[in-house]
């Protein structure tokens, strides 16, 4: 993993469908990273993830796949990179692969999973464990009920939360929207990745 380059991970579920919007999103967003010259981690398996790694294929970009052995829905796509497959048997193994190699996080709809990376993401930078990065939640019409909850609840009502926590993870809706998000993120640093 230490010799994959700068990449961003992408999140979101193995349900969906390539005839779903979302799974062309993802797509359109790793090709459109590759063309920044970043590569992709994914978690190896179907749907979104397989729509991430394929994009990153077409792109000829970096595409790699952190699978985890689980007893339904997860199996290998094809369009990982053959030397960049890692199996797992923990999640929390597995989680720790892609925040340490990770420049971004990317998430795309999805279920508890894709909910529990996010979450893991947000608060190890709100505790200062790791250094912040670009998280992107994409899909406003999936994703802004739970961005108003946390507003709402967590924020206004609860307390539970301060007000610069709301700006830890951004939300768009198109996969130039994700990408710019990245490059806007990394410009203010003055970093690039290699090409």
């Amino acid at each position: 993993m230490g010799q994959i380059g700068p990449c961003v991970s992408i999140f979101g579920s193995a349900r969906t469908k390539p005839d779903n919007p979302h799974y062309q999103t993802a797509r359109d967003i790793a090709y459109k990273l590759t063309q920044k010259g970043y590569g992709v981690i994914t978690g190896g398996g179907p749907g979104i993830m397989e729509a991430a790694n394929k994009g990153a294929k077409e792109g000829e970009g970096t595409s790699v796949g952190l699978n985890i052995v689980l007893p339904f829905e997860q199996h290998g796509n094809e369009f990982v990179d053959h030397d960049k497959s890692i199996n797992f048997d923990y999640f929390f193994v597995r989680k720790v692969m892609f925040v340490k190699y990770s420049q971004g996080f990317i998430v795309m709809p999805g279920g508890f999973g894709t909910l529990d990376e996010f979450f893991e993401a947000i608060t190890l930078i709100q505790t200062d464990k790791i250094g912040r990065f670009p998280i992107i939640l994409v899909g406003k019409s999936f994703w802004g009920g739970l961005v108003e909850w946390i507003k709402a609840t967590l924020l206004d009502s609860a307390k539970n939360i301060s007000a610069d926590d709301m700006y830890l993870f951004s939300l768009v809706d198109t996969a130039q929207e994700a990408v710019d998000e990245i490059d806007k993120f990394y410009s203010e640093y003055l970093l690039k990745p290699n090409f």
